[in-house]
């Protein structure tokens, strides 16, 4: 199965903003850099809505897209002091945001290549060893499971505890069967870490 995401790559189309937009932004990123909130808030309101038109040109599930504006969102955050005042802040926000969306459609390709190892994933949970305590496993794994964030918490419910198939939990749920084999992956990596069996099966991921 082939991931239904597309990039465009090496095109300047949408690379560059109109000019009031642009210094729009620039004024309220200069003004964030300053330590005022507000500007931040309103940059980060006006940067959202171009970043998520921006991929949704370029990818064709609306999960990744939000997945990846809320990546690009913290990236811009972490990487705000980067902008140098009276440069255009087009370039820079997209240059961001190609980063962030490359980055995650080669993860995604990478699960996809591997088949998600799903199948590993819940053998390395059923396997893991007993800690010296012997707590039950049950409770244990029930714990974790409802320290998951809820798509991966449902994800993971439907597909080993009402034994639904992934075509059946994407028509439950609205999400594509890609979406559905990522979230079920990034929910297996968490319940193993938080079990502490992330080194059993790390050839998996």
């Amino acid at each position: 199965m082939r991931l239904d995401l597309e990039l465009e790559f090496g095109k300047q189309e949408g690379k560059r903003l109109d000019s009031t937009k642009d210094k729009q932004l620039a004024a309220m990123l200069a003004l964030a850099q300053s330590g005022n909130r507000e500007a931040y808030l309103a940059f980060l309101t006006e940067v959202a809505a171009l970043v998520r038109g921006y991929l949704s040109r370029r990818m064709a599930s609306a999960e990744a897209v939000e997945d990846v504006l809320q990546e690009t969102l913290v990236a811009v955050h972490q990487a705000r002091h980067t902008w140098s005042p009276g440069r255009p802040v087009g370039p820079w926000l997209y240059a961001i945001t190609d980063r962030r969306m490359v980055d995650f459609l080669r993860r995604a390709r990478r699960i996809e290549r591997n088949e998600v190892g799903m199948s590993e994933g819940a053998e390395g949970l059923a396997e893991s060893p007993q800690g010296p305590q012997s707590d039950p496993r049950g409770d244990l794994l029930h714990e974790a499971l409802h320290r998951l964030p809820l798509a991966q918490r449902r994800v993971i419910q439907m597909l080993k505890i009402e034994d639904l198939s992934v075509k059946e939990v994407a028509a439950h749920t609205g999400m594509s069967e890609s979406s559905v084999k990522v979230t079920a992956f990034r929910g297996y990596r968490s319940l193993r870490r938080l079990l502490g069996v992330e080194s059993q099966t790390k050839q998996a991921i």
